[in-house]
Order: C-alpha cells, then structure tokens, then sequence
C-alpha cells in the first residue's frame, strides 16, 4: 500500500481514546424536564399517549420534584392545567394560579432548582388558542381570528404573576408579534427586570405536538395555530422571528420541535450568540417510547443519540421528557 495513508481508525480503537477525542458531550446540566400540574388531591395519572409522564396534584408533586432534584436536573419546565377555563385564560393569571402554587411550592422545597414557567393562555382559554380571539360564526361552522395586541396584556399579566410566585425564567410560548417587548417592560416596571426570558422565538406549527394536546388539554376548538405559528417549510423566517426577539430584549432563544429542524437549530446557533434552547417536543418523545415498547429499537442509545445531535447542531439546552432517565444513563 502506497504512503502516506490517512487511518482515521487510529483515533476510534478503543472506548478511551473514543471518549478522549470525543466532539459532543452531553451532560446533565444541559437538560429542563416539563411538569404537568394540576387541581385536585392525590392525582398521578399518567397520560395515555406519553408512557412515563404523569400530571401532579400540588400534594403528589414533591415526590417528582425531589426524583428530579436528586438527578442532578437544574430546571423544570411548569405547565399547567386550570380547574376552569374562560375566554381570556384568566386563571392562567391568577395569584393562586395552578402554576403560580407549584413555583412557590417548588421554590419552598428547592430554592435552588430553576422553574421555568410557559407562558401562554391556550391551556387557560376554553377556545384553545394563544390568545384572545375574535369569533363569528358561518352556516353553523365558528370561524375566530386571534387578537394579536390585545393578547399582549393578557400574556404580560400572567408573566408577571409568574415571576411574582417565584419562577426564575419566564418561557413565553405564543408566537404573538412583539410579545417578548410586553413581557419585558411588564416584567421591568413590576420590579422583575433580574429575571430572564426564554423565548420560544421559532416555534412551528408542528404535527409533533399531538401528544401534548392531550397532556395539557389544550387543543384548538375550532380552526388551527397556523396563523401565528411558523410554516414547518421555512427556514429565512426563523432567522427574522428570533432577531425580533433579541432586539426586543429575549434572552434566550429556542427552536421548536427539535428533532425535525436540526438544521433550523443550527443555523440560529450561527447567526446569534445567545443561549439556544431546544424543545424535544411530546411527539418525538412518543414515537421513541412506542418503538420501544414493541422492542424495535434500544431506547437508551435511541435517545442518547437523539439528544447528542441536538447539541451537536448547535443547541446549548435541551428541554425534553426524557430528561430523568438520560440523567440516569449518563451516570452509568
């Protein structure tokens, strides 16, 4: 054989000079694990369509918190499921809001796990949607347009309510224009101008998220999110929605889903330098734990691998519902 040769081998021999050389390294620091809450006493129910997630009734809740703390996890992501609903979502800004009662209670018992709180009205609103709306109704069918400034006010409240519970990070999820400048002077003028948002700055309107309609009881009841969310086609558009962000003051931006919009994760990472979320949606969660169950696929080395390309396209942060048990692998 003629020289020089190139043996990229050399350097893949044994899981030692693999680990040495390695490129991407997961940690448990990297992760956020959702939380579903809600009303009642005694409830740990697990939701059909995502096998090993469960909601919480405040009074079950410290036994997860304290299984997610022990792990090493710094955050948890609160969504929460109100025992009424209306058309503006008002319990999502109530004081003793479901969410609102879970952060204080976490922070009691934890002062130093970070509580992210989502903040949006589509599991308040008895229409389902981000916003308020505006309906009418033809041949019997109810057509509703979503009211973008007017829902500004709403989201502001219920961040403020947040943060006045104790969240360390405010998660807005809406995809209203100019919702990260609402909810930074709200939050600045009620003296929370230390608390940081994480935009959910590219979010598509995505087929991922069945699982989650479920999760949160919070599917549309009439028409779709297509008119604010992002057209799972572009690309260019991300780029514009998360610089809108930025300079209205986010600071940190995420992509959502993930798993399908590695390249969107990417090319965000290249074109801004803050910190950059990823949000293992519920419907990657849920096609994993299906091919799972049926024995087709190593879960761990499923997920595993799944998580390291998430960061290894650029993802400093990675919200998913597999966070307690990648916790666990990952400590061998």
């Amino acid at each position: 054989m003629s020289f020089p040769i190139t043996r990229h081998r050399r350097l893949r021999g044994t899981a030692g000079i693999r680990g040495m050389v390695r490129e991407t390294v997961l940690n448990v620091l990297d992760f956020i694990q959702p939380i579903f809450v809600t009303y009642g006493t005694g409830v740990k129910n697990e939701i059909g369509s995502m096998p090993g997630v469960y909601h919480f009734s405040l009074d079950t809740l410290k036994a997860e918190v304290d299984e997610i703390a022990s792990l090493g996890i710094p955050a948890v992501l609160l969504f929460g499921i109100p025992e009424t609903k209306d058309a503006i979502g008002s319990s999502g800004f109530a004081e003793d809001g479901i969410v609102q009662e879970a952060t204080r209670l976490i922070k009691q018992w934890y002062p130093e796990l970070l509580v992210v709180a989502d903040t949006c009205l589509c599991e308040f609103t008895d229409h389902g949607h981000c916003g308020m709306v505006h309906t009418h109704t033809v041949d019997g069918v109810v057509h509703g347009d979503v009211i973008n400034d007017a829902s500004l006010e709403l989201l502001t409240r219920t961040a403020v309510s947040q943060a006045r519970a104790g969240a360390d990070i405010i998660a807005p999820s809406n995809m209203m224009d100019g919702f990260v400048q609402a909810i930074r002077s709200g939050l600045d003028e009620n003296g929370f101008e230390h608390v940081p948002i994480m935009s959910y700055s590219v979010k598509y309107a995505s087929a991922f998220y069945g699982p989650f309609r479920e999760a949160a009881d919070s599917a549309p009841q009439f028409g779709n999110r297509k008119t604010y969310q992002m057209d799972p086609a572009n690309l260019r558009e991300a780029i514009r929605e998360a610089d809108s962000d930025v300079l209205e003051g986010a600071d940190m931006l995420m992509v959502k889903p993930a798993l399908a919009y590695l390249d969107v994760i990417r090319t965000i990472r290249d074109q801004f330098d803050l910190p950059l979320v990823a949000y293992n949606v519920s419907g990657e969660y849920s096609m994993v734990k299906a091919a799972a169950q049926q024995g087709w696929i190593d879960e761990q080395a499923v997920v595993l691998e799944m998580l390291t390309g998430m960061k290894r396209a650029g993802a400093d942060i990675i919200i998913t519902y597999f966070a307690k048990d990648a916790a666990r692998w990952l400590r061998g």
